[in-house]
């Protein structure tokens, strides 16, 4: 079928000017009452006719697909029981009653979500959205969602301007017990109690009860507490160390579960010092004195108390007690009263003058066994008769004396367990383990000592201990076995990293976790899982990985750097992993704190009902059966109790065009010369 349409040999504006002219002028004719008025219109319509040349054109028109899209939800709560399998077969089903339909393209989209960092859920018409991002609306024919109902981009309106057919997986009015953390201290002071607000819920079930809550803090059990169902609880948890503290928690099983991953949950509390207390005592003056005194002062978050022995026993002279302004060294409330309130005691240069009873020292020992620091740092005493070793304190030092002083210039090396330790690995200017020297400046004296326990990890001269690291009981202890560290400070030879070595000692003293020579550690990035296992044994062991299903797999372990082992795995799924070597564990939490993926993991839908209703679609439960699929023209209601519809548009394209000219140029002349004749002829009447 044609159509006419007009291509001036003019400009539309000069087109419509002549128009207004030839109209004017006829109707001034007609108005006059001049004779031939009739056939001046007419030709001047004839001109105009043959300017404005108008053609018959004929298209011709071939069909185009509609486009339907099946959106597949594979996301993670699809995982439980058989839903996976069932929406892959009603795909399948789909596909082919979609076949079965003439000119209909059918497109697949598939929902997965992964641990990034958004807490975005199921983007169900997000993928819709991009399967028709190129199909223009008219020829969309509609959209089929099989899922389990869990989609959280739900828009208020369908935006593609056709009927959304869904289709739900799983079981009606299924139950799950969910707990979720409302609120969690990001830090709390070490020794205190930070706070952790949990709620338990059991959806789809009563209101009413209690649930156990279990608790492990990096990695040991922390007991559990019972609390009320449906409210938000405050749980107190204790931070006894510096660094991050890893708390689990995990709600006991509920009387009917779809899912034990969202029982559990993982919190990060950073535990920070109020103030670190310290007692340094140096037995004499000495150029180093100052150093640790400098060192132990500049940082803000350290309670110093220390005292200097200026006036031992053996050094008495006739001036008058009444003249002297020394300070009574208060060995009773330190070291009997209030020793368990410090958090590191450091004996620099200190040799036994009967100032302290021996009773003290034997206090000092307990103070170790029970959790506390202790760093000595030796100079010529301690190889003398008056040396701190021939006390009760011997009982918790790694190194005893020989009684040799070495004076000689050496570099400090740092021994192969040192550079597999935290504390002197990596040091700025070490030696290294293919046999690089040291950079940093000389020492002089080293007081000879045989190392009979923990770990050498700095030596001087003839491999001799200079550092020896030592776990007593709960507490630790730190020998430095010369007192010239005090050269690196100054600058001499380039100095050395005095400071940095200095502060990972005292932080390891004091079981920093980050410090640790046996740890074992996970953290996820960019949907990867990565495992650290430091140790000082020769070989690290392989690691058990289980992920938020409970699927369990084996993880080997390559060594990186001394001491240093690690292993990686994919960890697309949100919620928590854990990992073990059979010693140690480490737990990670792949997206946020409670994903909106496994925060409600039932199926429903409720979610999709309103905005199917409202596009003319319908939702129907694959537990009824699949319906029958009818092509239809669009209208505001498109489904039925046991059919869904898709829109028939029939939508087509133009595939050629033929024009022709219904006044060709010459008939056009010929037509004007003849109504000019006629005009001119009327006229002579």
């Amino acid at each position: 079928m044609g159509s006419i349409v007009f291509a001036p040999h003019v400009p539309v504006g000069v087109l419509w000017a002549l128009i207004a002219a030839a109209a004017v002028l006829a109707g001034y004719a007609f108005a006059a009452r001049a004779r031939g008025a009739w056939a001046r219109a007419l030709a001047l319509a004839v001109l105009i006719l043959a300017i404005a040349n108008p053609l018959m054109v004929h298209k011709s028109r071939e069909p185009l697909p509609d486009v339907a899209v099946i959106v597949v939800d594979h996301s993670q709560s699809m995982a439980l029981g058989s839903r996976l399998p069932d929406a892959d077969k009603a795909v399948a089903e789909l596909k082919k009653k979609l076949a079965a339909q003439k000119n209909l393209e059918v497109r697949i989209a598939t929902v997965t979500t992964k641990a990034t960092g958004e807490d975005n859920g199921t983007q169900a018409f997000a993928a819709l959205n991009t399967a028709l991002a190129d199909v223009p609306p008219a020829r969309v024919a509609g959209a089929f969602m099989v899922t389990d109902g869990e989609v959280h981009d739900a828009p208020a309106k369908l935006s593609v301007g056709a009927p959304l057919q869904a289709l739900i997986v799983g079981k009606r009015n299924e139950r799950d017990r969910k707990l979720t953390v409302v609120d969690a201290a990001r830090y709390a002071i070490v020794g205190q109690d930070a706070q952790i607000v949990v709620r338990i819920d059991d959806l789809g079930g009563g209101k009413a009860g209690f649930a156990r809550v279990n608790l492990r803090i990096d990695g040991s059990d922390a007991g559990g507490r019972s609390i009320p169902l449906g409210r938000n609880t405050p749980i107190e948890v204790p931070i006894t160390h510096e660094g991050e503290s890893v708390v689990e928690l995990e709600a006991e099983p509920g009387p009917a579960e779809l899912t034990l991953e969202n029982n559990r949950a993982v919190v990060t509390i950073n535990g920070v010092r109020d103030r670190l207390r310290v007692l340094l005592v140096s037995g004499e003056p000495h150029a180093g004195e100052r150093v640790w005194r400098n060192l132990l002062k500049g940082d803000p978050s350290v309670d110093l108390v220390h005292f200097t022995i200026l006036r031992p026993p053996e050094k008495q002279d006739e001036t008058p007690l009444n003249e002297l302004s020394l300070i009574v060294f208060p060995t009773q409330e330190l070291f009997a009263e209030k020793l368990g309130g410090f958090d590191l005691v450091i004996f620099d240069r200190y040799s036994e003058h009967g100032i302290l009873p021996l009773a003290y020292f034997e206090n000092i020992a307990d103070y170790v066994e029970n959790g506390g620091a202790l760093l000595v740092s030796a100079g010529p005493e301690f190889a003398g008769p008056m040396s701190i070793y021939r006390t009760p304190l011997a009982s918790v030092l790694p190194a005893q004396p020989t009684g040799e002083i070495i004076a000689r210039p050496f570099k400090p090396l740092v021994t192969p367990a040192g550079l597999a330790h935290p504390v002197t690995a990596d040091l700025p200017g070490a030696n290294t383990s293919d046999g690089k020297p040291p950079s940093w400046g000389r020492w002089f004296r080293l007081i000879g000592a045989q190392a009979l326990s923990g770990e050498t990890v700095m030596s001087g001269p003839g491999d001799k201990p200079l550092l020896v690291l030592n776990r007593v009981g709960q507490g630790r202890v730190a020998e430095l076995l010369s007192d010239q560290g005090w050269l690196w400070a100054r600058g001499f030879e380039g100095g050395g990293p005095e400071a940095e070595l200095l502060r990972r000692l005292a932080h390891w003293l004091m079981k920093e976790p980050q410090l640790e020579e046996e740890r074992l550690t996970a953290k996820i990035a960019g949907g990867d899982i990565d495992i650290e296992r430091r140790t000082m044994a020769a070989s690290a062991p392989t690691v058990t990985l289980t992920d938020p299903s409970g699927t369990q797999s084996i993880i080997a372990l390559t060594k990186t750097e001394p001491g240093v082992w690690r292993g990686q795995a994919k960890a697309d799924a949100l919620g928590l992993y854990r990992v073990t070597d059979g010693k140690l564990s480490a737990v990670a939490a792949a997206g946020p704190l409670n994903p909106k993926e496994v925060a409600d993991m039932r199926a429903t839908d409720a979610i999709l009902k309103p905005v199917a209703e409202q596009s003319g679609g319908s939702v129907h439960w694959l537990s009824d059966g699949m319906p029958e699929i009818r092509r239809v023209a669009r209208g505001p209601v498109m489904a039925g109790g046991n059919w869904m519809g898709i829109a028939a548009n029939n939508v087509t394209r133009v595939t050629s065009v033929e024009q022709a000219q219904l006044l060709p140029a010459w008939a056009a002349l010929l037509v004007l010369l003849g109504t000019l004749m006629l005009a001119w002829r009327q006229e002579g009447r």
